[in-house]
């Protein structure tokens, strides 16, 4: 029987563990300090990502509502979006002051909005702009500072371009890049088209890192199973995976053991999802988070399993919004296969006694 490729191993200390060996993609709408916590409850090692803050909503809006995370989320990153050098150097010291492990500027959103504010994918074409930016940020920061992009941008599918743009940009301190083997089509195609209908060609990537051995090289884009992440970290410095990591975050319960060689979590669902229920009612009390907030982004916990559909529909019925987040785990738990999870049924049972 053909098994899918082994992790290559790493020593068992955590310390030397490379940052970007697994991580979970910058997601607008998704990656919020609510998700953060939620993945970190299920990977200890794997750096997890804010979703993109504009350099605007820094110096002109509220910093802490953007840059508030929890301590638990370390290591994190923060995501910055812009295309002034003066800006991001401010918005980057914002980000280490706050206490982010890395600040990546996003070279890689096609989106229209993003567009006309002239940052994004559309950076691509201007590698001395990018190579100015990260300059400006690494003379203010000591924490790493970061790249993440697409192979190209609308149909120009040559490596040079990637390349070249890889090495004005690393000229200016810049040794890690993330990859989206994708390119990004400024028109014609809509966010999440660009997520699927331009082609995926890894051996761009692949062969960046040949090219550029010296710099870490990060591939994100269509991987979703644990042999393809085997596989790529047989040819390159780390992975980073986007949606299968959200609708299906059991997965990171993996991670750990399998890529990180850290065996030590003895995790269930019932755990981690008892563990949401306490967050809920602590956000709850200190910043009054509804807990609906903060329960969308676990809805694919017991993804494939019999009975979650009904447990996923309990905890998105927002007509239940009053109820305190342990009441709701129970009637979830409730809708279950008779005979699955009965300890936590009557743990949740003598909690509401």
């Amino acid at each position: 029987m053909q098994t899918e490729p082994a992790f290559p191993m790493l020593p068992m200390n955590p310390g030397t563990f490379p940052t970007h060996r697994l991580s979970v993609a910058p997601m607008m709408d998704w990656t919020d300090r609510h998700c953060r916590y939620f993945h970190r409850l299920l990977s200890r090692h794997a750096l997890l990502y804010t979703e993109m803050v504009t350099t605007g909503a820094l110096v002109h809006g509220d910093v802490a509502r953007h840059l508030r995370f929890n301590a638990e989320e370390h290591p994190v990153a923060l995501q910055l979006g812009g295309s002034e050098p003066v800006d991001l150097a401010h918005c980057a010291r914002l980000g280490e002051q706050w206490g982010y492990d890395e600040i990546n500027i996003n070279c890689g959103c096609p989106s229209e909005r993003v567009q006309r504010g002239a940052f994004g994918a559309c950076l691509m074409a201007e590698p001395q702009l990018v190579a100015d930016c990260v300059k400006a940020m690494v003379d203010v920061v000591d924490v790493p500072v970061t790249v993440k992009h697409r192979i190209g941008i609308d149909k120009t599918e040559s490596y040079e371009f990637v390349r070249d743009f890889v090495g004005r940009v690393s000229e200016a301190g810049c040794t890690t890049f993330i990859v989206h083997a994708r390119n990004a089509w400024l028109k014609g195609l809509s966010p999440k088209e660009n997520r699927e209908v331009p082609p995926l060609r890894y051996e761009l990537v692949h062969r960046l890192k040949r090219e550029f051995p010296q710099l870490a090289i990060v591939i994100n884009g269509g991987i979703t199973t644990g042999g393809q992440v085997a596989g790529q970290l047989e040819q390159l410095d780390g992975v980073m995976v986007g949606r299968e990591a959200y609708h299906n975050p059991w997965w990171l319960a993996s991670w750990d053991a399998d890529c990180f060689g850290d065996e030590s979590q003895n995790l269930t669902r019932e755990s981690v999802e008892e563990q949401m229920v306490v967050y809920m009612a602590r956000e709850a009390e200190a910043h009054g988070t509804p807990w609906p907030t903060i329960a969308r982004h676990m809805l694919g916990l017991r993804h494939g399993l019999a009975g979650s559909r009904r447990w996923r529909q309990v905890w998105s019925d927002h007509k239940l919004k009053g109820w305190h987040p342990r009441d709701v785990m129970a009637l979830a738990h409730a809708q279950l296969p008779v005979g699955e999870n009965d300890a936590l049924l009557v743990q949740a049972a003598m909690a509401n006694a």
